[in-house]
């Protein structure tokens, strides 16, 4: 389908190429930027694929030698960004291209920043003001190139990255961590399984949804929050059925985004469950997201009910409250193939006491929208096992 949606060039927060056919700007931003010799940093099945050749052969035309390291995990871990710092500093390079989903996009911006730090990666955990730890004058630009419309990961100041001793994610922060340059083109997401974008969709949602619903005065959070999610709401489900429509690829992309930039005001219990289970299972954090979703919400109502139908008014619902809204999140779930509980994906709650306790020092835990305890999310946790809502 041809794209019907504009290009844009866009500085929100960094500087975004938003458009189809935008990657082929690669080499010339490559210069703009001072990446003379870029290592392309990606996931082990982009690797094998055309638009990772052509990527790499547009940057050897124009004189930029460019190399790949794909060794990334779907939940990609501190072996993986060692194995790529340890690439990129025997290489020579000077600068990342981080290319892909949120997997290969958190660990390049991990590889960017580690190569040139002395300490061990988990002394830069986002704790208070461990950041300032680092040597902002040799964190290397990165380039962000999103092919999922999910993680948002391409506007953030951090990466996610598994501690596989501790079976923790953590939180890798600094400010320089930020894309000097995303390209967001539609076409390189034309390709993705319609699970996959499922499943990335309703972590952007989640995203939204999350950052919307934190405590705080943050009235630009709060409007990028709620666009994103009617984005969402109109364009997700047309993605999911239609894989090559732009305009959904698009307006997903800017929804994944939107949410990224939504979520510097908090995140909240979806993300305090969803962390130490993908550190524990290996589950895709997406899908995870999209599942407890509605036992999350339950268990915040009475905290959120306004906020809801206020969401629900602008997403347009016809009777906007928190009912609304929630059975709208079960139907846009049922529609798409989220599952309705942990269960389905293979997840018990054998380990609930465990569970519990994780997520209750996730550091998104301190923005929920209502103060929870350990004991709380266990049990929200094992009602998204068993489905109780």
């Amino acid at each position: 389908m041809k794209a019907t949606m504009l290009k844009g060039n866009w500085n929100y927060p960094t500087a975004v190429k938003f458009g189809p056919g935008r990657i082929k700007e690669l080499p010339d931003l490559c210069k703009a930027h001072g990446l003379t010799r870029p290592l392309l940093v990606t996931d082990p099945g982009l690797a094998k694929l055309a638009m990772i050749a052509d990527a790499v052969a547009a940057n050897e035309a124009a004189g930029i030698p460019t190399a790949v390291f794909s060794d990334v995990k779907p939940n990609p871990t501190g072996k993986n960004v060692a194995d790529g710092v340890a690439v990129y500093r025997a290489g020579g390079h000077d600068g990342v291209i981080a290319f892909g989903g949120g997997s290969p996009l958190d660990a390049g911006k991990a590889i960017a920043f580690h190569a040139g730090q002395s300490r061990p990666l988990w002394d830069f955990e986002d704790i208070g003001d461990w950041w300032t730890r680092a040597d902002a004058s040799k964190i290397a630009p990165v380039i962000a190139i999103p092919t999922t419309a999910g993680t948002g990961s391409e506007v953030g100041r951090a990466g996610v990255i598994t501690d596989e001793d501790a079976h923790v994610k953590r939180i890798i922060f600094h400010p320089k961590m930020l894309p000097v340059v995303v390209i967001a083109d539609p076409e390189l997401t034309v390709g993705l399984p319609p699970k996959v974008t499922a499943a990335t969709g309703m972590d952007a949602l989640a995203h939204c949804l999350e950052a919307f619903c934190a405590p705080g005065f943050h009235p630009m959070a709060d409007g990028i929050a709620l666009e994103g999610t009617r984005l969402i709401r109109e364009w997700l489900p047309v993605a999911v059925s239609d894989g090559r429509n732009l305009e959904a690829r698009g307006n997903m992309l800017v929804a994944a985004s939107m949410g990224a930039t939504a979520f510097q005001k908090g995140l909240g219990s979806i993300h305090s469950l969803a962390h130490p289970l993908g550190a524990l299972y290996d589950a895709h954090h997406g899908l995870l997201n999209g599942i407890l979703m509605p036992y999350c919400m339950v268990h915040n109502r009475d905290a959120i009910e306004g906020r809801m139908e206020r969401l629900g008014r602008t997403i347009g619902l016809s009777k906007p409250s928190f009912d609304t809204v929630l059975v709208w999140v079960l139907d846009l779930r049922r529609e798409i193939g989220i599952p309705h509980t942990l269960k389905e994906i293979g997840i018990g709650d054998n380990r609930a006491e465990e569970i519990g306790r994780m997520a209750e020092a996730d550091p998104s835990t301190g923005s929920n929208a209502k103060p929870v305890k350990a004991d709380d999310l266990r049990a929200v946790f094992v009602d998204a096992v068993n489905g109780r809502l």
